[in-house]
């Protein structure tokens, strides 16, 4: 509930712009005969229902108390534990032009941080309780151009991204992307391509790109979006979907005055997420619970004007267990409409 009421407003704010949102789907191959059966048909439209961009979504996220160790420069601290760990993340994706060939739109997100913790101050040496909110804003300015490469349909896509805090805006940063589809047909789909991170924080400014898809007979989808995300997938009681696998997230927030001084500081982590979904649609709304395992590889607070790599204080948490509860509202979905 503490969260809920800290993202209320934001919710208001996005809710004015859902007439003009737009969104990519996860589309099943869907007959034109009048001869599909109606059990197909519904599996079709359930899958319209499920965008890879959807035009609202809340999200609530709680983690299971862990132990990490942390190290400030070449110095080991004392084993610290977070009591409680908890994230709500709203986010809004609409295009306000659309052209044959290009495309202009933005991406508007929050996400709220509230974290309870033992453990050693890394600017003092004091093992203190924290708890703390955290919170972090990001908008986008996002430019697509639809072309053709070795006789193949590609897609350039560009962003600039605006983040901050509800102290101070901070960073401007710049996505460059290029991705060619390499094969299309009923059952597969293949892209690759390459992401540019215009940002002298990155901890990889190039990153290769490559998504597949493929439909088996038996009902199994399996969807790779490198290096974003890895699940096989199965529609289920019409309206429904079964998701197994794993994917990335990022955890992201900026500190001030941690160390007595008028520093800025950025803590940045990369989340692992592993385990099970079940996504259900409902008229609109697509109803969303995840859980499993999160693996945090190590997490980084830097100042504001160094990078990832320059860290003053690193830390590497255990793994633990975690739930997400999520609702995704799409005005495009053709579930309970006739073909």
């Amino acid at each position: 509930m503490k969260m809920l009421k800290k993202v209320v407003l934001v919710v208001g704010i996005m809710l004015f712009s859902l007439e003009s949102f737009s969104q990519k789907t996860d589309t099943i191959n869907k007959s034109k005969k009048d001869s599909v059966n109606i059990p197909k048909r519904a599996i079709a439209n359930a899958a319209d229902k499920f965008a890879i961009v959807r035009p609202l979504t809340i999200e609530f996220t709680h983690s299971s108390p862990y132990n990490f160790t942390s190290d400030r420069g070449n110095i080991s601290l004392p084993q610290s534990t977070v009591n409680q760990f908890e994230q709500a993340k709203i986010s809004a994706n609409f295009n306000f032009i659309k052209r044959k060939t290009w495309l202009l739109g933005t991406t508007l997100s929050y996400r709220y941080t509230s974290a309870e913790a033992d453990m050693m101050d890394p600017f003092t040496n004091e093992i203190k309780a924290v708890d703390n909110q955290f919170h972090y804003f990001s908008s986008s300015v996002n430019f697509s151009y639809f072309s053709t490469l070795f006789k193949k349909r590609t897609i350039y896509s560009s962003s600039i991204i605006f983040d901050g805090s509800d102290q101070h805006f901070e960073r401007v940063k710049g996505l460059l992307t290029g991705v060619i589809v390499l094969k299309a047909n009923q059952k597969t789909k293949m892209t690759a391509g390459l992401l540019v991170n215009i940002d002298p924080s990155a901890q990889t400014p190039v990153i290769p790109i490559i998504t597949y898809e493929h439909k088996f007979n038996n009902g199994l989808i399996a969807d790779i979006t490198l290096p974003k995300s890895i699940y096989l997938r199965k529609y289920v009681f019409n309206a429904g979907r079964v998701s197994l696998g794993s994917e990335l997230d990022r955890t992201s927030f900026y500190l001030y005055n941690i160390d007595g001084t008028s520093q800025r500081y950025e803590y940045r982590q990369l989340d692992i997420y592993s385990g099970l979904i079940y996504e259900h649609a409902i008229g609109n709304f697509i109803i969303t619970g995840k859980t499993g395992m999160k693996l945090t590889p190590s997490g980084n607070l830097f100042r504001k004007e160094d990078s990832f790599k320059d860290a003053v204080y690193e830390i590497k948490p255990d793994p633990t267990f975690y739930f997400n509860l999520g609702v995704s509202f799409n005005p495009f979905t053709l579930l309970g409409k006739k073909k």
